[in-house]
């Protein structure tokens, strides 16, 4: 049977511009040991696969995979499938996938999902001294891990310049980690204002019991059929 995947593109500018494409598919039309092939034949950052909640349900379950494994947590995929939810007119407050509950809200353009640093993969944070050393790194020159670089563009207004990196997870260079700014979140204590890749927005919630709130503009893309 065709597999159909809606696409979306999760932290995008003011203008709809960059932004992390996700698929989003209907786990009741994949097996579980199939999601990965699939995820690898998107070539995605990341697939989230739903169950589809009922009109009323206020919870659905979601399994998150790069090309090469699956995550317990990853913010764009729950951003982008929160929105997509919330477009069809769910009910649904909060995801839950491996990791835990991720709750979710709306704030005008801007979808927001809250989660804990520690459900994020661990980062390797490289503080930069300048934007310019930032957009001059070489992703080749970064092995296994992901590296999360990143500097200052306005200490004041707290936002910073970053780019990730995880090429044993099939990933050379990600335009948009939501897990990353939340642990660049906890790392620094401070809500954020994050510019990551080609030009993607990310921002971030401090809350010092320990959660941290990761939202941005989420993008529809056309769909796809496997």
């Amino acid at each position: 049977m065709p597999i159909h995947v809606d696409v979306v593109r999760v932290f995008t500018d003011d203008k709809g511009r960059h932004g992390n494409p996700l698929g989003i598919v209907d786990s009741s039309a994949v097996p579980p040991e199939d999601r990965q092939s699939v995820a690898r034949t998107l070539g995605y950052s990341e697939t989230i696969f739903v169950d589809i909640p009922g009109p009323d349900d206020e919870h659905a379950r979601a399994q998150i995979f790069t090309p090469t494994t699956e995550l317990p947590f990853a913010g764009h995929p729950t951003v982008g499938l929160s929105w997509w939810l919330h477009e069809r007119g769910a009910a649904v407050t909060t995801l839950d996938v491996p990791a835990g509950p991720v709750t979710t809200r709306r704030s005008g353009a801007i979808t927001w999902v809250r989660a804990r640093p520690e459900w994020a993969p661990e980062f390797s944070l490289y503080p930069m001294d300048s934007v310019r050393e930032v957009q001059a790194a070489d992703p080749k020159k970064f092995g296994a891990g992901h590296h999360y670089l990143w500097a200052w563009t306005d200490k004041v207004e707290h936002s910073i310049r970053s780019r990730m990196f995880a090429p044993d997870m099939g990933i050379t260079e990600d335009e948009a980690t939501g897990a990353a700014a939340v642990r660049i979140t906890a790392h620094l204590r401070h809500a954020l204002l994050i510019t990551q890749g080609k030009g993607s927005e990310l921002r971030t919630t401090y809350d010092p019991a320990g959660w941290i709130e990761v939202g941005g503009r989420v993008h529809p893309e056309k769909s796809r059929t496997l």
